[in-house]
């Protein structure tokens, strides 16, 4: 997973400028199609990979909620053991319970460490896909520009006067180059906008659900989620 995201990494921090710049300096669009390959077949492998770790997250997180459910009842009975006089008994409780806890707190940490790693996968793939959207975009741009400039090489071979080839064609090809450069960097500022909004998005779900874990047990031990459901 690790080296996954450090190919996908280093092909969001790409600088497409270059891959621009070159095109242009070696009259080809190989170096941009070469690119593209590369987004295309890591963003396969890495939405495969966002699936897998989405799956075992919501597998942590049942069977902690299972074993959590299973602590919750124990804490109950020991109550309810006490109450009886049955300190054989409320032992017994007390050792699984505080095993049962165990085993929530090492599900806890799973997940939390599952959830970064979700997290990582999910910003990295929406700025690879972003960055596969611009390439592509540029890339027609790109094609008409070398067009542009191999027509301009074919109508130097035919002036016999170099002098009258000067500046032919030369304020078009700035402009429209100038014109990918921009838009490239525009793309890029809204990519980051949007990893930032889904960043805060993940962030304020995860707080979400353990702001409700937590209300969830206070209500259980003030015997208010009995009274609810009743």
């Amino acid at each position: 997973m690790a080296t996954l995201l450090q190919k996908v990494q280093t092909l969001i921090s790409a600088n497409l400028h270059w891959l621009v710049d070159k095109a242009l300096e070696q009259n080809s669009l190989a170096v941009i199609n070469q690119y593209i390959r590369e987004v295309e077949d890591n963003l396969e492998d890495l939405s495969d990979a966002v699936a897998t770790v989405g799956g075992q997250v919501k597998t942590l997180r049942r069977k902690r909620d299972e074993y959590q459910l299973k602590a919750d009842e124990l804490d109950r009975n020991i109550d309810l053991f006490l109450k009886e006089g049955r300190d054989d008994l409320a032992r017994a409780a007390q050792s699984k319970l505080n095993s049962t806890q165990r085993t929530v707190e090492t599900y806890d940490q799973q997940l939390t460490q599952m959830q970064t790693e979700y997290q990582s996968l999910m910003d990295a793939r929406l700025k690879l896909e972003a960055k596969l959207t611009t390439i592509k975009q540029e890339r027609e741009q790109l094609e008409g520009l070398l067009e542009l400039a191999k027509s301009k090489e074919i109508a130097a071979k035919s002036i016999k006067s170099l002098d009258d080839l000067a500046g032919v064609g030369d304020a078009d090809v700035a402009r429209i180059a100038d014109s990918i450069r921009g838009r490239l960097d525009r793309a890029s500022a809204e990519s980051e906008m949007r990893a930032a909004s889904l960043d805060k998005q993940m962030d304020d779900l995860l707080d979400r659900d353990q702001l409700d874990a937590q209300l969830s047990a206070r209500k259980s031990r003030l015997g208010l989620a009995k009274e609810a459901g009743s």
